[in-house]
């Protein structure tokens, strides 16, 4: 009988990797189970009602592998799907469960980044057009001035392994232009998709040296591990084995891991997941 209740981590496709990968160097004790939907990647341009029912499948998968805590580390699943997972979903279906996402924990501290209360947010255009950002930072920091820019060609690059080729450059260099031009004094950048820290150095060589680069891989470590700390009936039911475990709605694990292990910075082996 497996008696494994790991932590859940999912993403559409690897970006949650790089999450992940804060996550397990914070807190290597805990049992893991991360999901990429590859298969029906990318979930950016996708609408409010699909990521909602793509993204409920996989919590619910993860649940039934022994999940009682999952961390959607996608901020279009966060931000198109997690509040009705949490008010609607959960209340009916599993009670005793929780889903956390990266939008709140990355809000929560946003305004200590930026010294001229101006800053941009570099996403998907889901997570764009969802306005989640413009709420939740207004909610923790009311002075702080927020600049959206859609980044749409930017997963679509790194997932096909283009992030580190000279071909990536015009558009990297095309939506920084963008948003910086929507105002001078942005001095933070928030990297608000789970992919786009494979760009750093290309996004960093295209912004002026003052501006800095803000990523959500520790921010979301940190929260979780403050979460844990207050909520000490979900640490109590966690497996703390040390183990992790990857699997991919894409039948093709060998050619998810290739792509897993540049996002994971580590040996990837994962294993067909099926959804549905």
């Amino acid at each position: 009988m497996n008696t494994k209740k790991p932590i859940g981590i999912f993403d559409s496709g690897y970006g949650g990797l790089t999450v992940f990968k804060s996550i397990f160097k914070l807190l290597p004790e805990y049992d893991y189970l991360y999901l990429g939907d590859t298969a029906r990647a990318p979930y950016g341009n996708r609408s409010f009602q699909t990521i909602h029912q793509y993204t409920l499948e996989c919590v619910r998968w993860l649940f039934k592998q022994g999940c009682p805590l999952v961390v959607l580390a996608c901020n279009t699943a966060s931000a198109k799907a997690l509040r009705t997972i949490q008010q609607i979903d959960l209340k009916t279906e599993s009670p005793n469960k929780r889903v956390l996402g990266v939008i709140r924990p990355t809000a929560e501290v946003i305004g200590n980044y930026t010294k001229s209360k101006e800053i941009g947010v570099l996403g998907t255009k889901g997570t764009v057009n969802s306005g989640s950002y413009l709420i939740e930072i207004n909610r923790f920091f009311p002075d702080v001035k927020v600049y959206q820019q859609a980044c749409p060609l930017w997963v679509p690059l790194i997932e096909n392994g283009e992030f580190d080729k000279p071909g990536a450059d015009y558009f990297v260099e095309r939506y920084i232009d963008e948003i910086l031009s929507q105002s001078p004094k942005i001095d933070a950048l928030l990297l608000a998709c789970t992919h786009y820290p494979l760009l750093y150095s290309k996004i960093r060589a295209y912004l002026p040296s003052h501006i800095q680069i803000i990523s959500q891989g520790d921010i979301v470590a940190n929260s979780l591990q403050d979460y844990l700390a207050r909520h000490v009936e979900m640490d109590k039911d966690l497996s703390k084995g040390r183990t992790h475990e990857f699997f991919t709605t894409t039948d093709d694990t060998m050619d998810f891991d290739f792509y897993a292990e540049l996002f994971f910075s580590g040996k990837v082996k994962s294993s067909f997941a099926e959804i549905i």
